[in-house]
């Protein structure tokens, strides 16, 4: 039996303006975000991410295509009769109301009964961990605290689908990561379908069940974050997941040869000029003496706690980075302008396109 998706879009387009100076945020969109998953829309600012997002919501109309909720056509109804909430990247929490009465609001609105509200919001405290300041205003609240309570309000109705356009993007470093860690617990206990945007790839490989990565108003690759990360599909999706070194190759067969000279084994058999992706972690330093490592130089050490990155040029220059763990005494053990060899794990050279 297949499950039905919670969001489809088909063939979306998105233009603003007209004519000649049109600019198209979405081009020919099409994905399908299932049920009771945790679907994360990717990518750098101006891509397109928040335009769909809004196509979801109803704010915004598409120029083409169809969006489908649960199978039902939603595409030109208006916002507020889409089973639909927002969570903004500002909160748009009322300060003069308590944790309480924000998060009990949209339950008014809707007409529910006093006792339902009651026991939703109550509900809805515990969920998010905050019992104890139901009766604080919003505006006496850290950032963090915030986030929970506008989280809270937007579940309260029991939406088919929630909405979050970078909620994470004004909170610190160390927050931020802890409320990804509640994120995805919140969205597990709910079982509610989350549609997440952001341009961070750590929150997105942290919480999704799947990535959808996009850039110029197309949707580049979907899949989970292990399948992105490691199977990229062209060079765009390659450099934004993560990092990467893209080195240009005459391929034939399962052998490429670099333009350093070197001949690396490819993941799949390939012909003609290529670019490869390897990933730092996925090269280790040998001895140069050893007949089959890649000859290469050290250039710069560029230590991050617990990795650090040796930067190396192969015999033509070609700029390559590696990630090792560091040792406890913080010695990479490597100096700069010292002679190496490069050993690639099985695998780790892929072919994609541009």
């Amino acid at each position: 039996m297949t499950t039905q998706n919670a969001i489809e879009a088909r063939n979306v387009v998105k233009a603003f303006g007209q004519g000649d100076t049109a600019v198209r945020a979405l081009d020919d969109v099409s994905v399908e975000i299932r049920q009771g998953e945790f679907f994360t829309l990717l990518g750098p600012s101006g891509c397109g991410k928040t335009t769909l997002l809004r196509l979801i919501a109803g704010f915004e109309m598409p120029t083409d295509g169809v969006i489908l909720l649960e199978g039902q056509d939603i595409t030109y109804l208006p916002p507020n009769k889409r089973p639909v909430n927002t969570v903004f990247q500002s909160y748009a929490l009322f300060p003069h109301l308590t944790v309480a009465q924000n998060i009990s609001f949209g339950l008014e609105m809707l007409g529910k009964p006093r006792g339902e509200i009651k026991q939703t919001t109550e509900r809805m405290l515990a969920l998010v961990k905050l019992e104890e300041m139901a009766s604080r205003k919003t505006s006496q609240l850290s950032g963090g605290q915030q986030q929970r309570v506008a989280l809270a309000r937007a579940l309260a109705p029991q939406p088919k689908v929630l909405l979050l356009d970078e909620p994470l993007s004004a909170l610190d470093l160390k927050l931020r990561q802890a409320m990804q860690i509640e994120l995805k617990r919140l969205q597990t206990e709910t079982g509610i379908t989350f549609v997440f945007v952001t341009h961070d790839q750590e929150e997105a490989l942290t919480m999704s069940d799947r990535i959808g990565v996009m850039s110029a108003g197309k949707l580049q690759q979907v899949g989970s974050a292990k399948d992105i990360y490691t199977r990229p599909v062209n060079r765009f999706v390659a450099s934004f997941i993560g990092e990467t070194n893209f080195l240009q190759a005459q391929a034939q067969g399962n052998k490429a040869r670099l333009s350093s000279g070197d001949v690396v084994d490819l993941d799949a058999a390939a012909t003609g000029a290529v670019t490869l992706t390897i990933r730092p972690e996925q090269i280790r330093l040998a001895d140069p003496a050893d007949a089959d490592a890649l000859p290469a130089t050290v250039t710069n050490l560029v230590y991050f706690g617990t990795d650090t990155h040796v930067h190396l040029a192969l015999a033509d220059s070609t700029e390559v980075v590696v990630r090792q763990q560091s040792p406890s005494t913080g010695d990479s053990g490597v100096v700069m302008g010292q002679k190496v060899g490069l050993r690639f794990a099985p695998g780790a050279a892929q072919v994609v396109g541009d």
